[in-house]
């Protein structure tokens, strides 16, 4: 595996080479220049990229995305090298394009790990797409090609699946990646995510929340079911309902999205984390996964419920039909106090006409 590494410090150079051989069957070259470190990577694509930020020439973020302009390397890992204290400048690389991130000083507890992860990530990519290389010589038939590209296909989107979840385990930073993952996991639709965002934006400005929560709210939303990435299939696409024990596991999700978002330290990660907690709870103490009551249920939860609630009803999924707009208005109603805030469904049900609009501008 080729790793290249490039920072100006020459300290930091030789501390990385020599970390990075300890990592088994590794080959290292150093660059002190960002420019010729990043002709080499044009010129002989590395296994992994490891960049400091701040550097002479061209920093960083600019290298980065220099490197990521040729669709080849989009799949190649990049370790960015950072100070703790500059979160922007982290926000920025995910941008344009870091796998991951690394403090300095550099730990080499953490150094090598984080290494050795990323490389086993590349491995299994290059071992895949060698694999359906092969595969693809030896189809003989245009049938049988096709029957090899979707198995490949399927291959593929299983394996970025699981090394995804793996990524965002290590940096939540990169977590807005796992809500695409859970919407093409889940039979609800991307307007169904649009739609219940935008319910819960609405709710929110109708209780004159202030401007930055009601735009965070419609950022973090969308993630509010990110947990049921480890929801089995069989549950999760499952036509019909529920036994009991499957319910049971049904309900860890809202567990397992705050787990996954918690630790972030951006203030919309933070928020998702909060709603994909507390989206499930009911207002007289009944629901889960902690059984809070009224005013303990943060309001954001609140102002979800009812707008995820309220799109679920009144759209179409494999295992029901879509009810009708009167009789999920008549739900709600008669939610209030039990599953729902009071305030929430008269908010919401006062802005019927915006309802009305979103709905319409996000049909499935």
């Amino acid at each position: 595996m080729k790793v290249v590494i490039i920072d100006d410090t020459p300290v930091n150079l030789a501390l990385m080479q020599a970390l990075v051989a300890r990592i088994e069957h590794c080959e290292t070259q150093a660059f002190s220049d960002p420019e010729a470190g990043l002709v080499h990577c044009l010129e002989v694509q590395p296994d992994l990229l490891i960049v400091d930020y701040m550097m002479p020439g061209i920093n960083g973020l600019e290298l980065m995305r220099r490197f990521r302009a040729r669709t080849e390397n989009m799949d190649v890992p990049i370790l960015m090298v950072t100070a703790a204290h500059e979160r922007e400048v982290r926000y920025q690389a995910l941008e344009s394009g870091a796998t991951d991130f690394l403090s300095k000083p550099i730990d080499k507890n953490e150094f090598i790990p984080r290494a050795r992860n990323m490389l086993r990530l590349r491995e299994h990519s290059l071992m895949l797409a060698a694999r359906a290389k092969d595969e693809e010589i030896r189809a003989d038939t245009q049938t049988q090609r096709a029957d090899e590209e979707a198995r490949r296909a399927e291959e593929l989107s299983q394996a970025v699946k699981r090394a995804t979840a793996d990524i965002h385990e290590r940096e939540q930073e990169t977590v807005r990646r796992l809500a695409k993952a859970a919407e093409f996991r889940d039979p609800e639709t991307g307007s169904h995510i649009q739609r219940m965002a935008h319910y819960s934006a609405m709710i929110a400005r109708r209780l004159a929340l202030d401007t930055q929560t009601c735009e965070r709210l419609l950022a973090a939303a969308p993630m509010h079911d990110v947990g049921k990435l480890g929801t089995p299939d069989e549950i999760l696409l499952k036509q019909g309902r529920l036994t009991p024990e499957e319910f049971e596991k049904m309900k860890q999700h809202a567990t397992m999205g705050y787990d996954i978002l918690k630790d972030s330290a951006s203030p919309v990660l933070k928020m998702a984390a909060e709603i994909a907690y507390t989206h499930h709870e009911k207002f007289d103490g009944t629901g889960y996964p902690r059984g809070l009551k009224g005013d303990g249920i943060p309001l954001i939860g609140r102002i979800v419920a009812v707008a995820d609630v309220f799109d679920a009803l009144t759209s179409s999924r494999p295992y029901k039909k879509a009810w009708a707009l009167e009789d999920a208005r008549a739900f709600l109603e008669q939610g209030r106090g039990s599953h729902f805030d009071p305030q929430c469904v008269n908010t919401f049900l006062d802005g019927w006409d915006e309802v009305m609009a979103i709905r319409a501008r996000f049909t499935d």
